[in-house]
């Protein structure tokens, strides 16, 4: 579900045609660690990362459709924000990523 779920997010930021080779490649970058932490996850922890997927997945789709909408994209934002509060203390590599994710999308205007 996870791994379906960071690939649909890979695929809509190969989508975007207004980033650039550098953007896109330091988002794919993050991507590739947000994977390797969400793999390092107890599975007690696997419905909370699910949201994580899921918010992060919005996000990708706000930033990759043709008829953007401000607030989607900030509501979804917003979701990965509170789904990562729970993860501050125990796991702190996992929220470094996700907040780079979301300080290089929101950098690139989106």
């Amino acid at each position: 579900m996870i791994k379906d779920t960071l690939s649909k997010i890979e695929s809509a930021i190969a989508k975007v045609r207004k980033i650039d080779n550098k953007d896109t490649a330091g988002l794919v970058e993050l991507l590739t660690a947000l994977k390797a932490e969400l793999e390092a996850l107890p599975e007690s922890r696997m419905d909370d990362a699910r949201s994580i997927a899921h918010f992060t997945e919005a996000a990708a789709h706000e930033v990759s459709r043709a008829d953007k909408s401000a607030q989607l994209r900030n509501l979804s934002i917003a979701g990965i924000s509170y789904a990562v509060k729970g993860f501050e203390a125990s796991h702190p590599k996992l929220v470094d990523v996700v907040n780079d994710i979301c300080v290089t999308l929101s950098r690139i205007g989106i």
